[in-house]
């Protein structure tokens, strides 16, 4: 563990497993009134729907995103709350679908087939598209790079055509996690190795490629969505030049033959000789690849709740969640294709909705808080947190007049290390509280004291974390901009994360509503005191000097 983190963790570890020894507040009979909206019903009902087959798994800039948006603004209109947007509710982010518009590869002067020889996807063209011929090219094997099996040994690949296997890795052990995760880490690696080291071209063996289905192939030919803020296009331009390929099996042995072998052949030589085995190949290789760009729909969803105190009603807490997930997966096995993301992040946008209705029910009774809130369910998270990007680069409300962000991302269910443990149905990952106000961080606690008397997880709440989980949702465009944040997380599910299996029907609603309204509960007290949580820390959670 990192010093500098050490006074920090342990008090958080004390707090974790021991709440009563936190003073608790008063309790809020008005908050605990209002609460009552909070509900596994009320969650049911809204969660049925955004993660509903019909909904074909809300991806940024598709139909199911789309519904998510309008069924989130018309609950936010029906509740009363106001269109923030110059009287609207959506916030339009600039978006664009880039597709492949033509592509071609020639092996030894031979015309491929793409979709059944190879393919290119838009993700891995840059915006001008490529184009490059050779006549050679650099066999690395796995393309591994490690102590004992280095591939890249005497090997100068600066502008050359380098191809390796996509995955696999001879000298893993048979224990070694081998995980989706972790063999897409793996690649990413390999890939990454060849930029940085400026190859001309990396072309990937990949058997994924030899039986594309016709959804794949439908899906890849639909293009990818790309966020088109001048400031991305501009760090994309600037980005080391980028040319990918990824070729069948059948490709890659006919590419080998020049050197008398195949993929299979070269695969067994180097598990039985454990040793690497780059070499030239012979092979004359040319190819070319455009895309083209067309404006996409996608907004962020904004609710506000103006506040009932003539001078604290300027200042706004933010409750964020994002609705966009991943869509649908043509070629994952099994008959359900659709990844309904109902705790990712249905959950989180669901526990929106659900305090939505606390708040406004509040203020219809005369209750409201002092202070306003905007709710604000987000898209393009799964993309790169565009949404809330968007929403840091355009604030709708002054950031200096901005709290703090609370953000449910992921409540609703029991993660790994939780299952059939007497916690189980009754704890909340806490990330971020301390990060820059201590103030915000006590105030979680005693919150929690108070009313819902959950265990506070603070194993990622840690900027040095290696999940770098605090990196990796809405909240940290708004810490970015100095916003104290909270971070409410359940923990990962790697049989069904980003799956088919992020169902409704495994939904905890029970757990979801408690950890909600510890959100809510916090919510209440942000907006009704007398000062805003001060920011006294770095942004790492030291204490300002």
């Amino acid at each position: 563990m990192n010093r500098k983190f050490l006074s920090i963790s342990l008090a958080s570890l004390l707090t974790a497993s021991c709440w009563a020894q936190v003073k608790p507040l008063k309790s809020n009979p008005d908050a605990v009134k209002f609460s009552k909206a909070i509900n596994p019903d009320n969650a049911y009902k809204h969660l049925s729907i955004l993660a509903s087959d019909a909904y074909e798994g809300r991806e940024t800039g598709k139909k199911g995103a789309w519904m998510a948006a309008d069924y989130i603004r018309d609950y936010f209109k029906s509740l009363g709350l106001k269109g923030p947007v110059d009287g609207g509710y959506f916030q339009k982010i600039d978006l664009a679908n880039y597709a492949i518009s033509e592509s071609m590869l020639t092996i030894n002067g031979q015309p491929k087939q793409a979709y059944k020889d190879y393919l290119v996807t838009s993700s891995a063209v840059g915006l001008q598209g490529f184009t490059f011929s050779a006549d050679d090219i650099v066999f690395a094997g796995y393309g591994m790079n490690k102590d004992g099996f280095n591939e890249y040994d005497g090997l100068n690949v600066e502008g050359k055509v380098v191809m390796i296997f996509a995955l696999g890795d001879p000298t893993a052990k048979a224990t070694d996690k081998t995980d989706r995760r972790a063999a897409m880490m793996a690649r990413a690696k390999k890939i990454g190795y060849l930029t940085q080291n400026k190859a001309k071209a990396v072309i990937l063996i990949d058997p994924t490629v030899d039986n594309i289905s016709p959804e794949r192939k439908a899906s890849y030919e639909a293009g990818q969505v790309v966020m088109r803020t001048a400031e991305v296009v501009e760090r994309m331009e600037k980005q080391t030049p980028f040319t990918l390929i990824s070729i069948s099996t059948a490709t890659a042995n006919e590419i080998l033959k020049s050197a008398n072998t195949s993929v299979e052949a070269f695969q067994q030589k180097v598990t039985q000789t454990m040793k690497p085995a780059s070499q030239m190949l012979n092979v004359a290789i040319s190819a070319s690849a455009m895309k083209k760009g067309t404006a996409v729909r996608g907004e962020n969803v904004l609710g506000y709740l103006e506040g009932s105190d003539p001078v604290l009603k300027k200042e706004v807490l933010i409750l964020t969640g994002h609705y966009d997930h991943i869509g649908i997966t043509p070629d994952v096995e099994g008959p359900d294709k659709i990844n309904n993301g109902a705790d990712d992040d249905g959950s989180g946008t669901t526990g929106v909705l659900l305090m939505a209705k606390a708040f406004t029910d509040a203020k219809k009774a005369g209750k409201g808080p002092k202070r306003s809130i905007l709710f604000m369910t987000v898209v393009g998270e799964e993309k790169g947190l565009w949404g809330s990007d968007w929403y840091s680069q355009h604030p709708v409300f002054p950031v200096e007049n901005t709290i703090a962000d609370l953000n449910t991302d992921m409540i609703g269910r029991t993660g790994e290390e939780y299952l059939n443990t007497p916690d189980s149905a009754n704890y909340i990952y806490s990330i971020g509280s301390n990060m820059l106000s201590g103030d915000l961080g006590m105030l979680s606690e005693q919150v929690n004291a108070t009313y819902t008397k959950m265990k506070l997880d603070y194993k990622y709440d840690d900027p040095n974390d290696t999940n770098r989980i605090y990196y990796r949702s809405d909240h940290y465009n708004f810490a970015k901009l100095g916003i104290p944040i909270i971070f409410y997380y359940d923990g990962m599910l790697e049989q069904d994360y980003h799956r088919p299996g992020d169902e409704v029907s495994k939904i905890n609603f029970p757990l979801l509503t408690k950890r909600a309204k510890l959100t809510y509960f916090t919510a209440w007290e942000l907006a009704n005191r007398a000062k805003r949580p001060a920011i006294d820390r770095d942004g790492k959670g030291n204490p300002k000097k």
